[in-house]
């Protein structure tokens, strides 16, 4: 195998553009997933390194010094990260030319050829799942027999090879943990809703839903979803609880595991019987959800130990669920909550701004429709159009943008791209502050907030802490308004 290295490469400060961030960007408290879909190819892969400088806080002068002896340098890039990952490959073959240096990740895969032709630093872009792509190119194949991969051939021109194939069975995946384990500092990943510290990984990929704005279903994962057999889930966990005693919360990232009832009832069911949901035992578990899941679904997740549930409600207005393709009813997904909520399921609520349909009208339908959920935290996004997606192609055929990739400010904030005859862009922008307002700073949620730190003193020190990064998100934006 060449010596290969798995590399987020240094970006803004307290920038998420990890491969396990569905935004890539500065969120409202500073936040890191995992960089899971790099960690799953440097598992493969005998003697790899993983480095997520992001979320370590590493420049590149710390990390420079684990190129020198490195083949094989894969980069994972997004579509607000890629100016500054091509810099970073540009480094990285200035100090070591003789590396095969190439990228991975949506963007790539979407405009190969365009990103190949950005800059001379890269030999190759992965497509696809690149899992195996990353193995072959390890095992020193020629890059003419490699399937899912875009690559600079001696004459300078471009080659596209033949599609890779989706992995049909899940089980052939090593775990990640491991190399989480090995590679990473657990206590730098944490999230506004999550237990600290947490683990995050994927038990399947794919997502049966449409929406138009998900980038990781209209591109890596596609729709078909395929899972690992619940034997093989309960393996990783085990050994996270085994080898990483520290971990509060395990967080399953498929886009909605929930989606699947009978396989995720069965897994709740094992985790019951490693103690999970049992009185005084330490960990925890959550996953995405759809805003539809039945009743008794939720009491079986909660007899297993979930505790919390990231949904994506997006928008409160039914005329724009249908527009984005959500497939979901506003009434079914106030019955879901009231049914979480009873069975004490902590719930952290997405929403989106911008969405197509919106007006100043939907926005407060959107904003009341929050409050009335009430969800335990929320997130307020923009509407992204990444490439790739049904929204890209529709905002750029509609003219609501200019179809740049311009998302975010120079210092990593998200900006509204989206901008309507009826509704500009700016308007867009200030209605999320007026969202996270209007949601929080009211007596209930106060008071919920305050009763919970009073209980929990390491809950207090996270508040507070949150709260100034809070605050300060709500600073920068004004400085970029």
């Amino acid at each position: 195998m060449k010596r290969t290295l798995f590399l987020q490469g240094p970006s803004f400060d307290g920038y998420d553009g990890g491969a396990g961030a569905r935004y890539q960007m500065k969120r409202e408290v500073r936040s890191f997933w995992y960089p899971t879909w790099l960690a799953q190819p440097a598992a493969m892969i005998e003697g790899s390194r993983l480095i997520d400088a992001p979320a370590h806080d590493q420049s590149w002068d710390d990390i420079a010094h684990e190129i020198d002896d490195k083949e094989l340098i894969i980069l994972h890039t997004s579509t607000p990260s890629f100016n500054q990952d091509v810099r970073t490959a540009e480094l990285i073959k200035a100090r070591n030319p003789a590396a095969l240096v190439g990228m991975v990740g949506a963007k790539v895969m979407i405009e190969d050829e365009k990103s190949l032709r950005a800059t001379d630093a890269l030999d190759f872009v992965a497509r696809e799942e690149y899992d195996f792509t990353c193995v072959e190119l390890a095992e020193g194949r020629p890059f003419a027999e490699i399937d899912g991969i875009t690559w600079r051939a001696p004459d300078g021109s471009i080659v596209r090879n033949k599609d890779r194939a989706q992995i049909e069975d899940m089980d052939v995946l090593p775990m990640v943990s491991p190399i989480y384990r090995r590679d990473l500092d657990l206590s730098k990943y944490y999230g506004g809703y999550q237990r600290h510290p947490y683990v995050s990984f994927y038990t399947g990929r794919g997502c049966k839903s449409r929406c138009t704005f998900c980038l990781w279903p209209q591109t890596i994962s596609g729709h078909r979803y395929r899972h690992r057999t619940v034997p093989k889930v309960i393996e990783e966990v085990q050994y996270i609880l085994r080898e990483m005693p520290e971990v509060k919360e395990i967080f399953f990232d498929d886009d909605t595991l929930a989606d699947a009832h009978d396989f995720v009832v069965e897994l709740s069911g094992e985790l019951a019987k490693l103690g999970f949901g049992k009185p005084g035992f330490p960990v925890t578990w959550g996953c995405n959800a759809k805003a539809n899941v039945p009743q008794p679904v939720l009491k079986a997740m909660k007899a297993g130990g979930c505790r919390v549930l990231l949904v994506g409600y997006e928008s409160g207005n039914q005329k724009i669920l249908h527009n984005i393709k959500k497939g979901l009813r506003t009434d079914v997904a106030r019955q879901f909550t009231k049914d979480a909520h009873a069975l004490g399921l902590t719930i952290h609520g997405t929403f989106i701004l911008g969405l197509p349909g919106e007006t100043l009208e939907t926005i407060e339908e959107t904003i009341r429709y929050a409050i009335e959920l009430n969800p335990h935290t929320i997130q307020v996004s923009l509407a992204a159009p990444y490439p790739g997606t049904f929204l890209y192609k529709q905002a750029v055929e509609n003219n609501w943008f200019d179809g740049s990739d311009h998302l975010l400010t120079d210092g990593g904030n998200q900006i509204a791209q989206l901008s309507y005859p009826h509704l500009p862009a700016s308007v867009i922008f200030d209605k999320v502050e007026e969202f996270y307002k209007r949601f929080y700073f009211r007596p209930r949620k106060i008071g919920a907030i305050v009763g919970e730190m009073v209980r929990d003193f390491d809950m207090m020190k996270r508040r507070l802490r949150e709260g100034v990064e809070f605050f300060d998100f709500l600073r920068r934006r004004k400085e970029a308004a």
